[in-house]
């Protein structure tokens, strides 16, 4: 059975990782072939570098200022002619980027079975997030094979009359991913070599993070907040670091312009701030197992920070994984400056409200999802 996978962006490439591994663990009866679209280069080549995955096919359309119509056109002539020479038994895709859609769609054109994982994820607001939520609404019609992360993604795609027959529940991959990050994370010898890295590298002292010395992870790029709503994110971060100098606050900052700019204008050159270059994937799970709290508009961490029993604070207005805010680890608190800086001096201050989070389960998965996806594709393809 050949598998086609095609990826373009870091978190693509994180969720994809572990089911390449599992398919190699199959070897007899699956061929993965890997096509990257390079629609995010530089931080998916860490992806790659640190999961050891070397693609077959890169397209290589990444180019400064692309954007969607950029984006859609370079995509779909370049797979017509991978479909055409490799001629897979199934293509599969991974999430909402645009990547995954136009993938779709060209399995769909070239009459090949579309696999989706990760499917079933909602908010209905076309707009936000943009252009995720369409992406993901599309490829639930060219899609074959959904595998849902929970059961609530599952209730959506049968709400819109996909047939049961073609859901499966199975976790996130991510959980799969970070469970091998942590495993080789675990002895006290590599936690030093991480922590000699953050203080030689970027000058910070991660040695007392945790309860003792708070540490707040930030990540931020959503597009529907760029511009007005994105100052206010700034705006927040730095009455936070005013407020609380006891707390430290930590900031990969995403290398789109739309973000370097706010952030660099508004949050250089402050004590208690540190703002970083993107982190390689295992030093940014490292920073999140010793950080506090985490403060995001991020879809992955979601799904990541309940493994290491952190709470986290949502930058944005909807989610399509709710499963986090009814289990109580996720709070969504939007972009205006003063409910940002509330809800984090809250989970600051209060200790037991911090610590009934922290002993919330993780409700997206048990590290399980790619074993059980290729085993149902096998099962599926009649593979031994």
């Amino acid at each position: 059975m050949k598998i086609l996978l095609v990826f373009g962006t870091r978190p693509e490439a994180i969720k994809m990782a572990p089911l390449i591994n599992e398919m190699r663990e199959n070897a007899l009866s699956i061929k993965p072939v890997i096509c990257i679209t390079a629609q995010h280069r530089g931080m998916l080549d860490q992806v790659l570098r640190i999961f050891n995955i070397s693609p077959d096919y890169d397209l290589n359309i990444m180019e400064e200022n692309q954007d969607l119509f950029d984006v859609v056109a370079k995509i779909l002539p370049g797979l017509k002619k991978i479909i055409k020479k490799e001629n897979p038994d199934l293509i599969m895709v991974q999430g909402d980027t645009t990547s995954a859609f136009v993938a779709g769609l060209a399995g769909y054109y070239s009459k090949v079975p579309v696999a989706h994982v990760e499917a079933g994820l909602r908010t209905y607001n076309k707009q936000s997030p943009f252009p995720e939520e369409v992406n993901r609404h599309l490829l639930s019609v060219l899609a074959d094979y959904h595998f849902a992360p929970t059961n609530w993604a599952r209730n959506n795609l049968r709400r819109e009359n996909v047939d049961p027959g073609d859901i499966w529940v199975t976790g996130n991959t991510i959980i799969d991913a970070l469970n091998m990050i942590k495993n080789a994370q675990m002895s006290r010898a590599v936690k030093k070599r991480y922590s000699d890295m953050f203080k030689d590298k970027f000058g910070i002292d991660v040695s007392g993070a945790g309860k003792k010395r708070k540490l707040i992870l930030v990540t931020g790029h959503r597009r529907e907040n760029f511009g007005n709503k994105f100052r206010n994110i700034c705006m927040a971060i730095l009455e936070i670091a005013k407020r609380r100098q006891d707390a430290l606050v930590v900031y990969p900052v995403h290398l789109n312009p739309n973000v370097q700019r706010p952030v660099r204008s508004l949050l250089s050159n402050k004590p208690n701030i540190h703002l970083i270059e993107p982190l390689d994937y295992d030093a940014f799970v490292f920073l999140m197992s010793v950080s506090y709290l985490l403060l995001t508009d991020s879809g992955g961490i979601q799904e990541e920070a309940p493994s290491f029993g952190k709470p986290v604070l949502l930058m944005r207005d909807t989610t399509e994984r709710p499963e986090g805010i009814n289990a109580g680890v996720t709070k969504l608190v939007g972009t205006a400056k003063d409910d940002i800086v509330n809800e984090v001096l809250k989970l600051l201050d209060n200790e037991k409200a911090y610590n009934r989070i922290a002993r919330i389960k993780n409700p997206y998965g048990d590290g399980n999802a790619s074993k059980k996806i290729i085993r149902i594709l096998k099962k599926e393809f009649g593979c031994c």
